[in-house]
């Protein structure tokens, strides 16, 4: 066996172990992207290994995609067909676990109307919203991990050869799960249990709201009054862990939806539905967008605002430190899992139930009593450098420092 073949079958059965935490009689689907095939085939023969009923591989391909798009009549874009409705309501009440391949062209729909995707998109999470729910709530293991394309890996590393760029992305991806350590599943034990002491502090100290600093952004966000902080996986119902990203770096809670004031602007580029954004900002007032810019990717990051009332207001607030190793590579992954790993980012759209003390309890009127983003939409964009100063205020009033120049400060 080569050393590539055996480190792709090790990040498969991490992805599989660690990542879903496949567990016997449990159904699993894999969405991949038609390039991903050889990994695709690994992940099925890792989690019938480790006790999985059933495996079904949903391949997706890029250029047919956009030709629906292009070409599709645009009020059969609004149909989500009811077979794939009850599979996943099936796939849902049998607790499966959903692993997503990563690896698009960052590009894949540049030039495609905005409107179409925006039309799809809603319809897809408005009929899958249940879905959508039982993911955050932990109902059914997921997880999202990534496989290099030709297409992604070119965009990543511009001065060399497409095998050459696909080699070194390869690498690059098995370094940020930690491939290279001589036990990649002990290492994930320690990593997590650093990312849990992070959590606790911060759960422990109950903060009132965060305000960061840096060059182009000044800007307060009030925290949940409910707000909980997670890290190192998600619990599910029956108290099993996995880990939602393949890699992770970050603890995360929730915002309050009507407490976020002042400019936020980006520092990587977000690759967003097929579309490229680059040197984008927001200006926030009692919570929401009003007023944003950016150099590209205008009209697509307009699409995603407009989606509905709750992709102009935040639903998620992260925190990494800028001395992780995804940032420390200096590589731009123009790929959100990866992307936000090497940078604090904050989320348009959606709130994640967990983040919420009895969330997952809360219907659309509970949520909304509580200041908790609803939408179809959950968009990460990051924040993070070197230059990013974050202090966090007590419930009394106090100023604690929480990161400066980029990292943990406690």
């Amino acid at each position: 066996m080569d050393h590539f073949q055996s480190k792709l079958e090790k990040y498969a059965e991490l992805v599989v172990k660690i990542g879903l935490n496949v567990q016997k009689d449990q159904p699993v689907i894999i969405q991949a992207p038609i390039e991903a095939a050889e990994f695709a085939r690994e992940a099925v023969r890792a989690a019938y290994r480790n006790g999985a009923k059933k495996v079904d591989v949903d391949y997706s391909d890029a250029p047919t995609g956009r030709i629906q798009f292009e070409e599709q009549p645009e009020e059969s874009l609004k149909d989500v067909p009811q077979w794939k409705v009850d599979r996943f309501q099936a796939f849902v009440e049998d607790n499966g676990a959903l692993l997503n391949i990563t690896g698009q062209d960052p590009n894949a729909l540049s030039g495609v109307d905005t409107n179409r995707i925006m039309i799809a998109q809603q319809a897809s999470g408005k009929a899958l919203k249940f879905f959508k729910e039982a993911q955050l709530k932990g109902d059914i293991h997921w997880c999202i991990a990534g496989v290099p394309t030709e297409s992604w890996a070119t965009q990543v590393f511009p001065d060399k050869t497409p095998e050459e760029a696909v080699a070194a992305l390869w690498e690059a991806i098995f370094k940020t799960v930690r491939l290279d350590e001589d036990d990649p599943v002990a290492a994930w034990e320690a990593h997590s249990e650093n990312l849990k002491d992070k959590m606790n502090y911060l759960n422990e100290q109950n903060f009132k709201a965060l305000h960061y600093k840096a060059p182009g952004t000044d800007l307060t966000i009030e925290l949940n009054p409910d707000h909980l902080w997670v890290g190192a996986g998600h619990e599910s119902p029956n108290g099993l862990t996995y880990i939602p990203n393949m890699p992770t770096e970050e603890v995360f809670s929730a915002p309050r939806k009507y407490g976020v004031n002042g400019t936020v602007t980006s520092t990587k580029p977000l690759a967003l539905n097929g579309n490229l954004i680059e040197n984008f900002s927001f200006t926030f007032e009692n919570g929401k967008v009003v007023d944003f810019s950016a150099e590209k990717g205008y009209d697509a990051l307009k699409s995603m605002l407009d989606t509905d009332e709750g992709a102009r207001y935040l639903g998620e607030v992260a925190l990494v430190p800028d001395q992780s190793p995804i940032s420390q590579s200096g590589i731009i992954f123009y790929n959100t899992l990866y992307d936000e790993n090497a940078s604090c980012h904050i989320a348009l759209g959606n709130a994640i139930t967990m983040n919420i003390e009895g969330g997952d309890q809360m219907d659309s009127d509970a949520l909304e009593q509580h200041e908790v983003t609803e939408s179809v939409v959950h968009t990460d964009f990051m924040i993070g450098s070197s230059e990013l100063d974050i202090d966090a205020e007590t419930q009394d009033g106090d100023i604690k420092p929480l990161f400066r120049n980029g990292n943990w400060a406690i």
